[in-house]
C-alpha cells in the first residue's frame, strides 16, 4: 500500500511531472532574469532625458536585485505550493512597484511636453508681434516717403545732350525727368514752341514714357541747326534743359564745327592785339595798371581773362578788371609785394585763344627811418585751433645793409581796423606761434621787420581766419537720406553728461624750433560733454620733479607752444584734462625733447648763367637748391664797376629761369642769386660774367622735326632739327621740355643749354606716352617755343642694334629694287636712316 508523500518531505523521490514543471519554471525565471538584466543595461547606457512609457521595461533598485537573487537560490529547494505562492506574490509586488514608477514618469513626461508646447506657442506669438510691428514701421516709412515725394517739383536726372549730325539723317534728343505729380512737358526750338501739327507729317515726334522724354527730328536740314529746350512744370515748380543740334553738310570744312561761320558764331570775330604789354615797375602802397588794345570789339567782355603766375584773377575791392572801347585793363589801387609776378591776358578767338604777358615788379616803399629794411610778405596762418595758430612769412629781399634783429607781429580782431602788437619773434626765423586767442573770433595779422635803423612798413595783412575746433568735424558723421538730405551724428552725443575725463594720450612734439617747442596730444576718451581745458607739466631729464607750465589763459586746444625752455637741456612733458567735474590723471610722459640749434640759411645756387634776351632784358638760369624749406630765389644785379647790388625781384621766384627786364642798352651787368627760406636769405652765388646789353639782331625761330632715336625701359633719346632762322648768330644751345600724356603740366628736362640736337631723357615711366618741345638760344636770347612733337611711347626697343648711318641718295621713288636690303639709308634734311639686319620679301621698300 503506497502512502501519499507529505508536502514537506525533502528526501522523498520526485515524480516526473514535478521535475518537468520545475524545469519549465526555472527556464522561465532564467529568461525573465536575462530580460531584466538586458533592459537594465540598455536603460543605463542610453540615459535619455524623457521618462519611459508603460510599455518600456522599468528599472530596479538594489533591494530588488537582492530579493530576486534570494528567490533564485531558494527556487530549486522550494517545491511546495506555498513557495510558488510566495514567488507569485513577490512578482506581483515588483510589477505594481514598477507600474507606479512608470506612471509617475509618464505624468512628468506629459507635463514637460505640455511646457515645451506652451513655450513654443509663446515664442511664435512674440515673433508674430515683432513681425507685425516691423511691417507697420515699414508701411509707415513708405507712407511718409510717398507723402514727401508726392509734392516734389520736377528736376532732370539726365539732361539733354548736344548732337552734331549729317544732313538728311535723324537725331534723337532724350532726357529723364522726375517729378510728382507728373509734369507738363513743352519743347522749344530757339524759344519757339514746337507743335508737330504745324510741320510736315512725321517731321517731329514727341514722346513721354514715364519720365523719359524724347524729341525725334527726322531728315534734318540746315534749318534744323538750333538750340532745343524742354521745359517741364507742375504745381511745385518748373525746370528746363537745353541742347544744341548742329547739322553738317558734305562740304568738308565749309560747314560744321570746322567752318568759319560756326567759329564766328561761337567765338565772335577774330581778335588781334594792336598793342603790346610792357613791363611795369610799381612801388609798394601805390597803384599800377595794365592795358592793351584789340583790333575788333570783343562781344563777350567776361571772356577776357587775366592771370598772375598762372592763377586766374577776379575783381575785388582793390583790383578792378575793365573793358571798354576795344581796350582791356587791369587796375590795382594799392600795390603789395604779393602782386608781383608774370601777368597774362587771354582772349578767345575762332582760331585759338590769343594771349600776351609781361612782368610786374614791385619796389619797396619808402621807409620812415632811413636804412630800415623792406617789409616781409606772404603772411599766412597755419594749424588754426581754438586758441592758437602758427604764423609764417617770407623775409624781405633788401635789408639796406642792416641785418634784421626781430620781427614785430600785429593783430586785428574782426573788421575793427585797430592793429595791436601781440608778439615779437627773433630775426633768425620767419615762423612763430600765436597763443591766447579767443574761440569764435576772427583775426588778421601783419608783420614788420626790425633792424638797428628802425622798423619797416607793415606787410600785407593775412587772410581772415576764424578760431574754432577744427577737430570737431572728424568727430561727426553725416548719413545721407532722402535724395540730398543728411543726418549729422557726433560722437559727443554718446558721451556721459557727468564724467571726469580720462588722461590725454600720445603726447609728442609736433614742431621743434630753436626758440620753442609745439606740443600736441590726442583728446581723452571718454571725455564727457563738458568743455575741456588742459594743464601741462614739464620735467628736466634726471631731476625727478615736475613743474607746472603757466599760461596767460586756459589751454583749450590739444596744441601748446612752450617758449621758456633752456637750450642744451632735455625735457619730458605730460598733460592733464580738466572739466567742471574734476581733474584727470596725468598722461604718459612724452619722449625726451630738446630745442634744436640755430637753423642755417640755404646754400647759394650754382651754375648761374646769363644770356641776352632782348635789347633791354637778360635771361638767367641756375641749378636748383634741393631743400624742403626752400621758399624761392631773390635775384640781384649791378653795373660793372659798381659795388652796390640792386634788388631785381621782391617776391621769391619759384623756378630756375628768369628774364630781367628794364636794363639799359649798351651797359654791362653782373647778376647773382640767393635762396630764401624761413631761416632768412642765404648766401649770394658767384657773380655771372659781365654781359653787355645791346641791340640783338633776332632771336632764333623754333626747332622742329622731333624724332625718337632710341628708347629704353625708362629713358628716351630725342633728336630734332635746328631752327630755320638762327637770328644772324650762332646757336648756343637748346632748352628741352617734356610732357607726360597722363599729366597736365610740362616739365623742364635741362637747366643748362644743350649744345647738340640730341638729348637723352631719363627717369621716365615705362608704357607712358611723352611729347617734347624745345627752344633755341643764341646771343640775342631764347627763341620761340616749338610746337609739341608727336607722342612717343616709352617702351624698350627689342629689335637688333642698327648699323652705322650711311649717307645715300636717290632711292625715293625707286620702286621695286631686287635684293634691296631694308634700311638702305635715305637722307632727308640731314637725318641718315640706319641699315637693318633683315629684309622684306622681294626686297620691297
Amino acid at each position: 500500500m503506497t502512502l501519499p508523500h507529505s508536502l514537506g518531505g525533502a528526501g522523498d523521490p520526485r515524480p516526473p511531472q514535478a521535475m518537468e514543471v520545475h524545469r519549465l519554471e526555472h527556464r522561465q525565471e532564467e529568461e525573465q532574469k536575462e530580460e531584466r538584466q538586458h533592459s537594465l543595461h540598455m536603460g543605463s547606457s542610453v540615459r535619455r532625458r524623457t521618462f519611459r512609457s508603460s510599455e518600456e521595461e522599468h528599472e530596479f533598485s538594489a533591494e530588488d536585485y537582492a530579493l530576486a537573487a534570494a528567490l533564485a537560490l531558494t527556487a530549486s529547494s522550494e517545491l511546495s505550493w506555498e513557495a510558488q505562492l510566495r514567488r507569485q506574490t513577490s512578482a506581483v509586488e515588483l510589477e505594481e512597484r514598477g507600474q507606479k514608477r512608470v506612471g509617475f514618469g509618464n505624468d512628468w513626461e506629459r507635463t514637460e511636453i505640455a511646457f515645451l508646447r506652451t513655450h513654443r506657442l509663446l515664442r511664435q506669438r512674440r515673433d508674430w508681434k515683432m513681425l507685425r510691428r516691423r511691417t507697420e514701421e515699414k508701411v509707415q516709412e513708405a507712407k511718409e516717403l510717398r507723402e514727401l515725394c508726392s509734392g516734389r517739383g520736377p528736376w532732370f536726372w539726365i539732361p539733354l545732350r548736344s548732337h552734331a549730325v549729317w544732313e538728311h539723317t535723324t537725331v534723337l534728343l532724350t532726357c529723364t525727368v522726375q517729378a510728382s505729380p507728373p509734369p507738363q512737358v513743352t519743347w522749344y526750338k530757339n524759344d519757339t514752341r514746337i507743335d508737330p501739327r504745324l510741320f510736315p507729317a512725321g517731321k517731329y515726334r514727341i514722346t513721354n514714357n514715364y519720365g523719359l522724354l524724347s524729341l525725334e527730328i527726322r531728315r534734318c536740314t540746315i534749318e534744323d541747326s538750333a538750340t532745343y529746350t524742354v521745359r517741364v512744370k507742375n504745381a511745385y515748380g518748373q525746370a528746363s534743359s537745353f541742347a544744341k543740334v548742329l547739322v553738317r553738310t558734305y562740304l568738308g570744312k565749309d560747314a560744321g564745327f570746322d567752318s568759319e561761320i560756326f567759329k564766328r558764331s561761337m567765338f565772335g570775330p577774330s581778335v588781334e592785339f594792336t598793342s603790346v604789354l610792357k613791363p611795369v615797375f610799381a612801388r609798394e602802397k601805390e597803384p599800377f595798371s595794365l592795358s592793351c588794345l584789340f583790333s575788333e570789339d570783343v562781344l563777350d567782355a567776361e571772356s577776357i581773362q587775366w592771370f598772375r603766375d598762372g592763377r586766374l584773377l577776379r575783381s575785388s575791392r582793390r583790383r578792378k578788371i575793365l573793358y571798354a572801347d576795344c581796350q582791356a585793363s587791369l587796375k590795382v589801387s594799392c600795390t603789395y609785394k604779393e602782386d608781383e609776378g608774370l601777368y597774362m591776358i587771354q582772349v578767345p578767338s575762332p582760331f585759338g585763344p590769343r594771349e600776351q604777358s609781361t612782368y610786374v615788379l614791385v619796389r619797396d616803399a619808402e621807409a620812415k627811418n632811413p636804412g630800415a629794411p623792406g617789409s616781409p610778405l606772404n603772411v599766412r596762418c597755419l594749424d588754426v585751433n581754438r586758441d592758437c595758430l602758427i604764423l609764417t612769412w617770407a623775409p624781405p629781399s633788401d635789408t639796406r645793409g642792416n641785418p634784421i634783429t626781430a620781427y614785430s607781429i600785429e593783430r586785428c580782431q574782426g573788421d575793427s581796423g585797430e592793429w595791436i602788437p601781440c608778439h615779437e619773434a627773433p630775426g633768425g626765423t620767419c615762423r612763430c606761434p600765436i597763443q591766447g586767442l579767443v574761440e569764435g573770433q576772427s583775426y588778421r595779422f601783419r608783420v614788420r621787420a626790425i633792424s638797428r635803423a628802425g622798423s619797416s612798413v607793415p606787410s600785407k595783412a593775412s587772410e581772415l581766419v576764424v578760431m574754432g575746433d577744427h577737430d570737431a568735424a572728424r568727430r561727426k558723421t553725416e548719413i545721407p537720406f532722402d535724395l540730398g538730405n543728411k543726418i549729422t551724428i557726433s560722437t559727443d552725443d554718446f558721451e556721459d553728461t557727468v564724467t571726469i575725463p580720462s588722461p590725454p594720450t600720445n603726447v609728442h612734439a609736433s614742431e621743434i624750433r630753436e626758440a620753442y617747442v609745439v606740443l600736441a596730444w590726442e583728446e581723452p576718451s571718454p571725455r564727457g560733454r563738458a568743455p575741456l581745458t588742459y594743464s601741462l607739466e614739464k620735467s628736466v631729464i634726471g631731476s625727478g620733479t615736475w613743474e607746472a607750465i603757466s599760461s596767460e589763459s586756459p589751454v583749450k586746444s590739444p596744441r601748446f607752444a612752450v617758449l621758456d625752455l633752456e637750450k642744451k637741456k632735455s625735457y619730458v612733458f605730460r598733460v592733464r584734462a580738466v572739466n567742471q567735474y574734476g581733474l584727470s590723471d596725468p598722461s604718459e610722459p612724452s619722449e625726451p625733447i630738446a630745442l634744436r640749434g640755430q637753423p642755417a640759411t640755404l646754400p647759394p645756387p650754382a651754375q648761374v648763367q646769363a644770356f641776352r634776351d632782348t635789347q633791354t632784358s637778360v635771361s638767367l638760369t641756375w641749378d636748383p637748391v634741393k631743400d624742403p624749406e626752400l621758399l624761392g630765389y631773390y635775384i640781384y644785379s649791378r653795373k660793372v664797376g659798381s659795388s652796390e647790388w640792386q634788388t631785381v625781384n621782391n617776391k621769391p621766384i619759384q623756378g630756375t629761369r628768369f628774364t630781367v627786364p628794364g636794363l639799359r642798352t649798351g651797359k654791362e651787368y653782373e647778376f647773382c642769386v640767393r635762396s630764401v627760406s624761413e631761416a632768412g636769405v642765404g648766401e649770394s652765388s658767384a657773380a655771372t660774367e659781365p654781359i653787355r646789353v645791346k641791340q640783338a639782331l633776332a632771336t632764333p625761330s623754333a626747332p622742329y622735326g622731333f624724332a625718337l632715336l632710341n628708347c629704353g625701359k625708362n629713358e628716351m633719346v630725342i633728336g630734332w632739327k635746328p631752327p630755320k632762322r638762327r637770328g644772324g648768330g650762332k646757336i648756343l644751345g637748346y632748352f628741352l621740355d617734356q610732357h607726360d600724356s597722363e599729366e597736365l603740366d610740362w616739365h623742364a628736362v635741362n637747366q643748362q643749354p644743350i649744345p647738340t640736337q640730341v638729348c637723352k631723357v631719363s627717369d621716365l615711366h615705362e608704357g607712358h606716352f611723352y611729347e617734347f618741345r624745345a627752344r633755341a638760344a643764341n646771343w640775342a636770347g631764347v627763341g620761340e617755343l616749338s610746337a609739341p612733337s608727336s607722342l612717343f611711347e616709352c617702351k624698350e626697343w627689342t629689335m637688333p642694334q642698327p648699323g652705322p648711318p650711311v649717307r645715300c641718295t636717290g632711292i625715293r621713288g625707286a620702286g621695286h629694287i631686287p635684293g634691296a636690303t631694308v634700311g638702305t639709308p635715305t637722307v632727308y634734311g640731314g637725318w641718315a636712316c640706319h641699315r637693318l639686319s633683315h629684309q622684306f620679301p622681294g626686297g620691297r621698300l
